[in-house]
Order: structure tokens, then C-alpha cells, then sequence
């Protein structure tokens, strides 16, 4: 039977249900045959074959990782298997990727419209700047009429939006280049060193890989493993090569005798405060609970920045397109004024 991707709200919700079931007392495979019943014709085939590959003696995420489900969520279920509190890790997981559904959608709903009306805006502008403003710009030179600041703001712009749009594709160009040659051949965490230094985005990746390291570590600090054990876990973890290198890597520096929060401050995807979150827990011996409140307040702090991105760039939008439609009409309606006031 021919697979359908399960899109990202499926894969959350689908987690959080069975999340649910497993809070109230039901064994994982009881949980996917109560859900079974409830998904889609095209979705029981898969987890008729989950439950087979279960009793088979696969781990849970391994069956996900056929499923072609979402890294991140693999992650979480992979974590969940070595400290046992499945319940609570597939809620946490599902209601991170259910939130980052919820922003997309947001997103989506917001750009919809002004990307509508820059496009007919665009069509509007080449109108205006190659057929019909030049017409008049002739007219305007012969009555010696010089041309207002609107006339000049919708020159320029035609002007430099081909160099824009050279710039934008060569810019472009270099960077898949970069990406293809150079970037996927460096070492994961050199890799996340790198994307952090984006000036949009870098500081809502540093929130999301500051939030997903804590509540892994939380959980497995909670089921009675050490840092060291939990960090093993980590290196283990062959499904998220930048967690798994982190590991590595944080587990050479504890043995080299440097202290955790110090190692975790040298890395800049890190948020700064973390360090101080992991110093505060190992004092009152609550590390774990430190670093779930901490991860919390990551995803809370995510969601308020995308809330306030988007409040501002519709209106950004709105603004651009708005003062380049006035410039059109009064680079052409201010001169013929001008001409009617000389009669």
C-alpha cells in the first residue's frame, strides 16, 4: 500500500493522543490500537504496521524514523525510551511542534494577502514606469514642467529594482553554492555556529536549541541518570547528528576537567542564561526541575518574538506598497495639474 507523508500537525497531533492515553495508564501498543480506530482510512495501514514492528521488538523511534516523521519529534520519543517517561516527553514534544504549526499558519494567513497586492502592484508599476509615465514625461519636458519628487521616487525605483533583483539571484546562487561545497561537509556543530550568526533568524534558533537540549537533559536528569550517563545518551542518538556530536563533544571537555556550564558558555547556540540555570540547579541539588522551567520559558519567549515578528511585518508591507501606489498616481496627476492651473 503506497505511504502518505504525515504533514507536521498530524505527526503533533498524533504524538500528543497517544501522549494522552499513555498519561492515563495505557501500554504504548493499547494506545496505537485505541488511535487506530480514530485516524483516517489511509493511516491504519501504517499503524497496524507500527504495532507489528513493535511486537517485532523495534524501538519506538526507529518505527517513527520509517514513518519519515520529523527529526525533532524522533528526538523526543528517542530521549523518552531511555528515561521511561514517555507520557510526558510525547505532550512536550507534540505541543513544540503543534506551536510552530500554529505560527506557520499565522504567518501564512498574515503574508497572504500583501503578497497578493505586491504582485499586482508590481504589475501596476510597469505599467506606470514603462508605458504609461514616459507618455507623459514627454509631454511635461515640452510644457518645461520639472519632474516632483514623486515622479523622481518611481524613476528611481524602477531603476534600481532590476540591480535588486540581480543582487538577490547572485546572492542567492552563492549561497547554494556555499551550502552544496562547503556547508553540509563541515562538522554539525560547526554547522550550528554558523546559522546563528543570521541576523533574522539566529536568535529564535538559539531559543529553540537552548529549549531542546534542556528538556532532554531535564528528562533524563529526572530518571535518575547522571550527566555523564545522560550526555552518552546523547552521542547514541544517530538520528540527530548535531546532538548526538554534542555529546561527543561536551563529554571530552567534562573529562579534560572543564566544569558544565563553562563548556555550554563557549557555545554561542546557546542561550547565555543557561550556564547560570545549570550553576543555580547543581547548587540546590533541583537541576532537573531548574532546567524544565528554563526550557519552558525558551518556548514561551520563542512564541512571544514570532508574535511580535508578525504584528510587524504586515504593516511594513502595508506601508511600502501603500506610499509606492501614491508615488504612481501623483507622478502622474501632479503635472497635469500643473498644466491645468496654466490655462
Amino acid at each position: 500500500m503506497k505511504k502518505h507523508k504525515w504533514t507536521i500537525q498530524e505527526q503533533g497531533l498524533f504524538l500528543k493522543n497517544t501522549g494522552d492515553l499513555l498519561a492515563r495508564g495505557y501500554p504504548l501498543s493499547e494506545a496505537l490500537e485505541s488511535l487506530m480506530h480514530q485516524l483516517p482510512q489511509k493511516r491504519r495501514h501504517e499503524i497496524s504496521q507500527c504495532l507489528y514492528q513493535l511486537k517485532e521488538g523495534f524501538p519506538f523511534y526507529q518505527i517513527l524514523a520509517n514513518m519519515n516523521f520529523n527529526n525533532n519529534l524522533i528526538g523526543y520519543v528517542f530521549f523518552a525510551e531511555q528515561h521511561g517517561g514517555l507520557a510526558s516527553a510525547f505532550l512536550e514534544g507534540s505541543e513544540m511542534v503543534l506551536r510552530k504549526g500554529k505560527d506557520l499558519e499565522k504567518l501564512k494567513k498574515l503574508m497572504t494577502y500583501p503578497v497578493f497586492l505586491m504582485f499586482i502592484t508590481a504589475f501596476l508599476f510597469i505599467f506606470v514606469d514603462k508605458v504609461l509615465l514616459p507618455r507623459f514625461s514627454s509631454l511635461f519636458v515640452s510644457m518645461q514642467l520639472q519632474p516632483n519628487f514623486f515622479t523622481k521616487a518611481v524613476y528611481l525605483f524602477g531603476d534600481l529594482l532590476p540591480l535588486f533583483i540581480l543582487i538577490s539571484l547572485f546572492g542567492l546562487i552563492s549561497l547554494l553554492f556555499y551550502y552544496f561545497f562547503r556547508f553540509r561537509n563541515l562538522p554539525p556543530i560547526q554547522q550550528k555556529k554558523i546559522i546563528v550568526k543570521i541576523p533574522a533568524g539566529g536568535h529564535f534558533l538559539r531559543l529553540y536549541y537552548t529549549h531542546y537540549f534542556s528538556v532532554q537533559l531535564s528528562y533524563l536528569l529526572n530518571g535518575g541518570l547522571s550527566i555523564h550517563e545522560a550526555l552518552s545518551l546523547f552521542e547514541k542518538n544517530d538520528k540527530q547528528p548535531f546532538y548526538r556530536a554534542l555529546g561527543v563533544a561536551v563529554k571530552t571537555k567534562l573529562r579534560e576537567g572543564y566544569r558544565l556550564e563553562d563548556i555550554l558558555t563557549s557555545y554561542p547556540f546557546f542561550e547565555k542564561e543557561l550556564a547560570n540555570i545549570i550553576r543555580h540547579g547543581q547548587k540546590n541539588g533541583r537541576l532537573d526541575q531548574e532546567l524544565t522551567f528554563f526550557s519552558r520559558h525558551c518556548l514561551n519567549k520563542m512564541e512571544e518574538k514570532t508574535e511580535k515578528l508578525l504584528k510587524l511585518l504586515q504593516p511594513l508591507l502595508y506601508m511600502f506598497i501603500g506610499f509606492l501606489i501614491v508615488s504612481m498616481y501623483l507622478a502622474v496627476l501632479l503635472p497635469m495639474f500643473h498644466l491645468l492651473e496654466g490655462f
